[in-house]
């Protein structure tokens, strides 16, 4: 009857601790449940079975864990849980779609070297080509990127 209280504590303990490392986040009540269970089992062996089966019970806890979390980090079982997807798409604001390589406007604010610029009535982030460009400047666009343009002074 000792030898089976150890058993159940023991593998109530395991599974405790698996399910906290594996399927529950952070450190919860779980994990100190699983580690009270083991703990549990260890010294109910050392007290009712003796040292020799003490140091067994723990040396086999350990080895359990130990074998059970290489399992599992080698198995593709954490593969499913984990987000695959990459997603390598940009987002492209409409207005910059309206502006293309060599149309002029004007720099809002002092580009050194990025600032505000105006093209075509809209209003985006310049950065400038190879040179500090004061506002009020007129400028031209050299390229255009998703989220801001390349410009020089015209």
């Amino acid at each position: 009857m000792d030898l089976l209280i150890v058993i159940v504590l023991c593998l109530i303990g395991l599974l405790l601790i698996l399910a906290e490392i594996f399927l529950i986040p952070g450190v919860t009540i779980t994990m100190v449940a699983g580690i009270a269970a083991s703990m549990g089992g260890v010294y109910y062996a050392f007290t009712r079975l003796g040292t020799s089966a003490g140091i067994i019970v723990l040396l086999i806890m350990l080895t359990f864990i130990v074998v059970s979390c290489i399992y599992l980090v080698k198995s593709k079982t954490l593969d499913k849980m984990g987000l695959e997807t990459n997603s390598d798409s940009t987002v492209v604001p409409d207005e910059a779609l309206k502006i293309a390589v060599g149309d002029e406007g004007i720099s809002l604010s002092r580009l050194n070297p990025m600032g505000k610029v105006e093209v075509n009535g809209i209003v985006m982030e310049g950065k400038s080509f190879d040179e500090f460009i004061d506002e009020k400047t007129k400028i031209v666009v050299v390229k255009v990127s998703a989220m801001q343009l390349i410009v020089k002074t015209k």
